[in-house]
């Protein structure tokens, strides 16, 4: 029975809005452990569901689509955002 992590997604640090942070997504915990293949050296596994990440527009739709499905699901909350407030001149003091 596959497990899965429900999110919020993060803001990309090359981002500077909020586009598509309101979503959450649900991704799949991995099966087995990656190892690098012989050939190239890249990491990777047989796990495919590695590959799958849904979108949803809340949490309670993630949640109610792993019910549907059968699978245990973790929650993870979105962090706190905090807004640091300071004025221009703050930066010559």
């Amino acid at each position: 029975m596959p497990t899965a992590r429900i999110f919020q997604r993060p803001k990309n640090a090359m981002q500077s809005g909020r586009y598509r942070t309101d979503r959450w997504q649900l991704e799949f915990e991995p099966a087995e452990a990656k190892k690098p293949d012989p050939l190239t050296g890249w990491a990777g596994s047989g796990d495919t569901r590695d590959q799958v990440r849904l979108g949803f527009p809340t949490s309670q739709a993630a949640i109610d689509y792993c019910e549907k499905q059968g699978w245990t699901y973790t929650v993870i909350p979105a962090p706190e955002k905090t807004l640091k407030l300071q004025s221009y001149a703050d930066n010559f003091r």
